[in-house]
């Protein structure tokens, strides 16, 4: 990988977490909380989702291949996930592969909403876990893994900021300016989606390559 597929897979990735979605859930999910409690549970959240997406950058492909499952067949699985993904944010509607509303009302009751639903599967969902591991294994080199880790950490403290930060981005932004953000979001995960599903089909059909 170059240093352009660093900069895609960093997009990429925001755009599948999309923290700016998320804070509306964040901000209700959090309404009776203090706001030292706030910043511990955004703290707790950008951690979990470091962790998720860690797990996933190390241990996916060995779990993928305890279940038998090939990276293509994945790859191909993971896109039409993100072009469902892209598609509902295209047109910035509630996607139920990231949280329900049955999730919401569990977690009113629950003392820290931090880790389930925020951090998963709010922010670090399956669309998060299936990009990390088809991007992981696309060069096996310790410089790759160093530029994924800091990737992932990237996105960690941007996840941080935005939900640090949430208060005051949703009373400036409003409704359609979160919109617009959303869309624009899901123009490239779209565009992301179809990449993984070309890959994937050729590696499975290399008829298709010719």
């Amino acid at each position: 990988m170059n240093w352009s597929e660093y900069v895609q897979l960093l997009i990429g990735l925001i755009s599948v977490v999309n923290p700016i979605s998320a804070m509306p859930i964040y901000l209700s999910l959090t309404a009776r909380k203090s706001p030292a409690e706030r910043r511990r549970i955004a703290l707790d959240s950008a951690f979990a989702v470091a962790m998720v997406l860690f797990v996933s950058l190390f241990a996916g492909e060995p779990i993928l291949l305890f279940f038998g499952i090939g990276l293509p067949s994945f790859r191909v699985a993971g896109g039409l996930l993100l072009l469902l993904m892209g598609i509902s944010m295209l047109r910035a509607s509630d996607d139920r592969s990231r949280h329900t509303p049955e999730e919401d009302a569990e977690s009113y009751d629950k003392s820290s909403v931090a880790v389930v639903p925020i951090a998963i599967p709010l922010l670090a969902g399956p669309g998060a876990i299936s990009t990390t591991i088809v991007y992981a294994h696309r060069d096996l080199s310790l410089a790759h893994y160093l530029l994924f880790s800091s990737v992932i950490v990237s996105i960690s403290l941007i996840v941080l900021v935005f939900l640090l930060m949430a208060p005051r981005i949703v009373a400036i932004m409003g409704q359609t300016g979160l919109n617009v953000v959303t869309r624009v979001m899901g123009l490239l995960l779209t565009s992301i989606a179809v990449e993984f599903i070309v890959g994937g089909a050729t590696e499975l059909f290399p008829v298709l390559a010719g």
